[in-house]
């Protein structure tokens, strides 16, 4: 196939609207840097460009509201860029850029899967932005956190009384709190799965065993 995308693309050192005539795109994040008191205040740099997106103030909101304040913690995250073409400057239709999905979204964000939130259209207006969940799938291999997560559960169907259960829950109590910081979705699967194996502690069991406390097999953890 002979792709024009490439060939529309505007030169900058930023990402702009026209770079998204050809569709979303999705990115994963590799730095943020704040610089207080200019016009731009942030720069958020992906994996595979020297181009940095600037969020307006209303995508600044909305990273904020989802992700927190602490841009350090946005590293690794991933999320989705497209362009809108009703986005206005002044009484002109020139177009912008919105996200539209975000990986780590925290399970209180969401309403019936996905955030709203309201945000200034002009300054007489405001209206509703949807961001939905987004899913990057990551080699098992390269996933340490995964694999914690999965030893984990698997570590809970082995365990045989409520004594067990409690005390093996206390000894993973820090790296569970770790891993709800950074993979939510993985934290949520850990504390469903210690649940449901309460519940069936009273009809079946196995022996535990210890599993260690990295993340990874190198110790460095995720």
């Amino acid at each position: 196939m002979n792709d024009m995308s490439a060939v529309i693309e505007p030169k900058s050192d930023q990402w702009n609207a026209d770079d998204f005539f050809a569709g979303p795109r999705t990115f994963t994040i590799r730095e943020v840097r704040i610089k207080r008191g200019e016009e731009q205040p942030v720069d958020i740099y992906v994996d595979g460009s020297d181009k940095a997106y600037r969020p307006c103030k209303s995508m600044c909101r909305v990273l904020v509201h989802i992700w927190g304040p602490d841009a350090g913690k946005y590293n690794g995250r991933s999320l989705t860029l497209y362009r809108d073409p009703k986005v206005r400057f002044g009484k002109d239709a020139v177009g912008g850029i919105r996200i539209s999905h975000m990986t780590d979204i925290p399970a209180d964000k969401l309403d019936n899967g996905r955030v709203i939130m309201s945000l200034t259209a002009t300054r007489a207006q405001r209206k509703p932005h949807v961001v939905m969940p987004l899913v990057v799938e990551k080699p098992a291999n390269e996933d340490g956190a995964a694999r914690w997560a999965d030893a984990y559960i698997a570590k809970l169907e082995a365990i045989d009384t409520i004594e067990g259960l409690v005390a093996f829950e206390n000894e993973r109590a820090a790296k569970l709190a770790e891993l709800g910081e950074k993979r939510p979705e993985l934290h949520s699967r850990c504390v469903e799965a210690a649940h449901a194996r309460g519940a069936a502690l009273s009809r079946e069991g196995k022996p535990d065993e210890d599993m260690g406390e990295n993340f990874t097999d190198d110790g460095e953890g995720f």
